[in-house]
C-alpha cells in the first residue's frame, strides 16, 4: 500500500491530532506515475562574500544589488565584491523603495536617499515627524509614516514635506505597522485594520483619499510582517478580539492560509516576538511561496502547490542539525540571476541552490512524517517499507544514512533504524527496510537524515500483512 508523504501527523499532550510539515524538504505537486507529488530537498546557502555586519535588508535597485549591513549601505556586484557607501545608523531591520532617481532607505527612525554618487539623511523641518518606520513611493512622491500618520514628500523632491502635507487615519484609532504600495494604492496597514490610499487629485496638499469600501477589518503585528504576494497583501495577524494568524487580503476581502497547525504554533511566541518576524516574498520555477521567519524557525506557505493539491501546502526551514533554530537566509532578493541572500547570524553574503542542501558550508538537518496508517483495529504486521527515491545525488565523498522510526501512540517513538543511501551517481540504489515490527492499532512513521543525503523522495510503499485480531 502507498502511504501519503507529503505532510504527517502527530500528538500532543492536550491530547490533540496535529500535522507535521516536512522540515527542509519542499512538498511539488507533481503527476509522475508514481505518485501526485513528492518531497525534494531544500535549497542550499552558498556563501559568495563578507560584509560590513549582519545584513537588515536588501534591494535591487537599476540592476544592482543593495544592502545595509551593520549600519552601512552597501552595493553588492556579481563576484559578492562589497562597495561601502555610507552609514544609515539603525540596529534593525530596514525598508527600501526607490523613485526614477533616487534609493530611499528607512533606518533607525531616519529617512535616507541615495542618488548614485551621494548618500544624504533627510531632515524634514516643516512638520514634526516621530520615529519613522515605513514609507513607499507612489506617484512621484513618497509616503511616510511614523505610526500616527501619512505624511507626503513634494513630487520629485524627497527632502521636502509641506506643512500640510500630512494626514491620520481616523477609521480605527489603532496605530499604522506599515505601508504597502499594491495596483497603484496605498495600504496604511494598521495593527487591526487597513485603510487604502487611492491618489484622486482633487485635495491639495495631500491628494491620497481613503477608499471606504476597501477597508480591510484585519491588520499586520509589525513593520515587516508583510508583504505584496500574488497580487495581495499577506500578513501575519488578526482583528480585534483575535488570535494571531496568516492572511492573504485586498481591496475588503481576506482569506485565512495558516492552518490550525500553524495558528497553534503562533501561540507558541509572544505578541512581541511576533511582531518582530520578517514575512517576504519569492516567486520561483512555478513555486509561490511565502516566508514566515519565526524566531526559531522559517514556516513557507505555497500558493501555487496549495492550488494544485487542494489543501494548505507549509513546510519547515531551519539551519540546524538538531532540533529546531533560526533558518539563515533572509532578505531575498532576485539580481544578477540568482536568489541572493543575507545571513542574520553573521556578515555573509550568499545565495540558494539546488545542488546542495547545506547552508553556509554547514550541515542541516531534514525530516518528514507520514499519515496514521491505520487497519480498521484488526493490527498488522509491517514486513517491509520502501522509500521510492531519486538517489545518487549525495555530497561527494559521503556515503550517508538516513533512519526511520515509528510511534503506536504519536508521542513516544521506537529506535532509528538506518540505512545507506549509496554515493554519488548509484542512481540504482533501493531505500528499503524489513522486519518493521507490527501494529495492534495505528502506527505513524518517520524518516530522518541530513543535508549529506541529497535526495528526492517520490513515495514510500508498505508491504503489510493484516492479522486477524
Amino acid at each position: 500500500m502507498q502511504i501519503p508523504i507529503l505532510n504527517g501527523i502527530y500528538v500532543d499532550s492536550t491530547p490533540e491530532l496535529r500535522t507535521s510539515y516536512p522540515v527542509n524538504l519542499v512538498p511539488v505537486p507533481k503527476e509522475s506515475g508514481i505518485s501526485s507529488g513528492f518531497l525534494r530537498p531544500g535549497d542550499g546557502i552558498v556563501a559568495n562574500g563578507t560584509g560590513p555586519g549582519i545584513d537588515r535588508g536588501g534591494i535591487n535597485w537599476n540592476d544592482e544589488l543593495y544592502r545595509v549591513m551593520g549600519t552601512k549601505l552597501v552595493e553588492i556586484s556579481s563576484t559578492g565584491t562589497v562597495r561601502t557607501l555610507g552609514d544609515v545608523g539603525g540596529t534593525n531591520l530596514v525598508t527600501f523603495d526607490y523613485s526614477f532617481n533616487e534609493l530611499g532607505i528607512c533606518s533607525g527612525g531616519e529617512m535616507f536617499f541615495w542618488n548614485g554618487t551621494t548618500l544624504t539623511q533627510a531632515n524634514y523641518t516643516t512638520v514634526t515627524i516621530g520615529f519613522i518606520i515605513d514609507f513607499c513611493f507612489i506617484d512621484g512622491r513618497y509616503m511616510i509614516t511614523d505610526g500616527e500618520r501619512l505624511f507626503l514628500t513634494d513630487i520629485g523632491d524627497p527632502f521636502t514635506i509641506g506643512a500640510f502635507a500630512f494626514e491620520e487615519p481616523i477609521a480605527d484609532p489603532d496605530p499604522v505597522t506599515s505601508l504597502l504600495r499594491l495596483r497603484n494604492e496605498v495600504y496604511a496597514i494598521n495593527r487591526y485594520t487597513m485603510e487604502v490610499y487611492d491618489n484622486t487629485a482633487l485635495a491639495i496638499p495631500f491628494p491620497f483619499q481613503v477608499i471606504s469600501g476597501a477597508q480591510v477589518q484585519k491588520g499586520c503585528l509589525g513593520v515587516f510582517a508583510c508583504c505584496v504576494y500574488v497580487d495581495r497583501i499577506a500578513f501575519l495577524g488578526s482583528g480585534r478580539n483575535e488570535a494571531p494568524a496568516i492572511y492573504v487580503g485586498a481591496a475588503a476581502q481576506t482569506e485565512k492560509i495558516s492552518t490550525q497547525e500553524i495558528d497553534n504554533l503562533l501561540l507558541e511566541y509572544s505578541e512581541a516576538q511576533l511582531s518582530a518576524v520578517k514575512v517576504e516574498a519569492r516567486n520561483d520555477k512555478s513555486h509561490q511561496h511565502l516566508y514566515v521567519h519565526l524566531p526559531d524557525r522559517t514556516i513557507v506557505y505555497d500558493a501555487s502547490a496549495s492550488q494544485a493539491l487542494q489543501t494548505q501546502v507549509w513546510f519547515t526551514l531551519v539551519s540546524t542539525i538538531v532540533g529546531f533554530n533560526q533558518y539563515r537566509a533572509r532578505n531575498l532578493v532576485w539580481c544578477y540571476d540568482k536568489w541572493l541572500v543575507g545571513d542574520p547570524q553573521s556578515s555573509n553574503i550568499g545565495y540558494l541552490v539546488q545542488d546542495t542542501g547545506h547552508h553556509w558550508g554547514e550541515q542541516v538537518r531534514w525530516e518528514f512524517g507520514t499519515l496514521i496508517v491505520y487497519n480498521e483495529g484488526k493490527g498488522a504486521l509491517m514486513k517491509q517499507l520502501e522509500l521510492v527515491s531519486l538517489t545518487g545525488n549525495v555530497e561527494l565523498g559521503t556515503e550517508p544514512q538516513i533512519s526511520t522510526s515509528y510511534t503506536v501512540d504519536g508521542i513516544t517513538y521506537s529506535q532509528d533504524r538506518f540505512i545507506s543511501v549509496g554515493t554519488v551517481g548509484n542512481r540504482k540504489k533501493r531505500l528499503s527496510w524489513f522486519q518493521q515490527g507490527n501494529m495492534r492499532n495505528w502506527r505513524i512513521q518517520r524518516f530522518r537524515g541530513d543535508s549529506d543525503s541529497h535526495v528526492t523522495y517520490a513515495r514510500l510503499e508498505a508491504q503489510i500483512e493484516a492479522l486477524a485480531y
